[in-house]
C-alpha cells in the first residue's frame, strides 16, 4: 500500500490575508492513503451533513453583484474571505461559506472541513458522486437565497473557489438553471468529469478562469490542463492560466488576474 504526504488545502500569498490563514493551518500536514478499501464507503452524506456558516462582507456602496467563494479542504470561509474583499469592486457583496466536518475517506475517516468526500489522488479513481450532487445542491441553495434576499440578478452573480471549493463551483455553475455571471477555478478539477458534457444544463457561455500553479503537488497542473480539455469540448469562454513556479496555493499574481476577470463579469451597472 502507498501512501502519499498530502497537506490541507491553503490559501498561501504574501497578504496580509493569507498571513492570517497561514498561522491558524499551516504544519496540518496528513499521511493518506492513495488506494483505499472501498467495500465499506457508504455515501450518506447530504445537505443535513454540511453547514454554510458564511463569512458575509456587504459592500460598501449599493450592492449591485456578488462573490460566492468556497474553501478547500480543511479551510473555512475565513480563509478567503479578505482576499476576495481585496479584489472586489464596493458595490460587491462576498459571501464565503464554510463546510461542515465530515469523516474523509482519504484521510483514514479523519474529520475535516469537507464539501464531499475524497476516495483517492488518481483522477480517474472513484468520485463521492451522491455527496458532490448533494453539495452542489448547497450551492444552488445558497445562489437562489441571494437572489431573493438582494435582489441580485443571478447574471450578477459570479461563484469560485480553491481545490475542493474550485471543483465544487464548476460542477454547481454547470448544474445550475439560471445564467451565472462566472466562475473562477483554482488549482481545481472538474469532478464527475465522464458525465460532461452530458451533465452540463446550462452556463456553457460563462466566462471561466482558470488559475494552476505548474508545481502544485497536491492536484498537480495535469488535472487542471484535463479539465481545460474537457470544458473547452463544451464551454465556450474559457481560459486556463498557469503560475510558474507556484504550488497548491495562490499568488498575489493570481489575484491580480482575478480582479481583472471581476472587473470584467461584474462591471458597474
Amino acid at each position: 500500500m502507498k501512501f502519499v504526504d498530502i497537506s490541507m488545502d491553503l490559501h498561501n500569498h504574501k497578504s496580509s490575508a493569507v498571513q492570517k490563514l497561514a498561522l491558524t493551518q499551516i504544519g496540518l500536514i496528513f499521511s493518506l492513503f492513495s488506494v483505499i478499501n472501498f467495500s465499506n464507503i457508504t455515501f450518506a452524506k447530504s445537505t443535513a451533513n454540511m453547514s454554510i456558516n458564511p463569512v458575509v462582507i456587504s459592500s460598501s456602496v449599493k450592492q449591485t453583484a456578488t462573490v460566492i467563494f468556497l474553501h478547500g479542504l480543511g479551510d473555512s470561509g475565513n480563509g478567503w474571505a479578505e482576499a476576495m474583499t481585496q479584489i472586489r469592486q464596493p458595490y460587491v457583496k462576498v459571501i464565503c461559506p464554510s463546510a461542515s466536518p465530515m469523516p474523509v475517506s482519504l484521510n483514514q475517516g479523519f474529520r475535516m472541513p469537507s464539501w464531499f468526500d475524497l476516495f483517492t489522488l488518481d483522477e480517474s479513481g472513484p468520485e463521492d458522486e451522491n455527496g458532490i450532487k448533494e453539495a452542489a445542491k448547497l450551492v444552488h441553495s445558497l445562489i437562489d437565497r441571494e437572489i431573493e434576499t438582494s435582489n441580485v440578478p443571478s447574471s450578477r452573480i459570479a461563484i469560485g473557489g480553491f481545490s475542493q471549493g474550485g471543483a465544487l463551483a464548476l460542477y454547481s455553475a454547470f448544474t445550475y438553471n439560471k445564467p451565472l455571471a462566472g466562475v473562477m477555478a483554482l488549482s481545481c478539477w472538474i469532478p464527475l468529469h465522464k458525465t460532461f458534457p452530458a451533465a452540463a444544463i446550462s452556463n456553457k457561455d460563462m466566462p471561466i478562469i482558470q488559475c494552476h500553479g505548474d508545481c502544485d503537488p497536491i492536484v498537480p497542473l495535469k488535472w487542471g490542463q484535463l479539465t481545460a480539455s474537457i470544458l473547452k469540448s463544451f464551454a465556450k469562454n474559457t481560459e486556463l492560466k498557469t503560475y510558474r513556479g507556484l504550488m497548491h496555493s495562490s499568488s498575489d499574481m493570481e489575484l491580480r488576474d482575478l480582479k481583472k476577470f471581476l472587473e470584467t463579469v461584474l462591471p458597474p451597472v
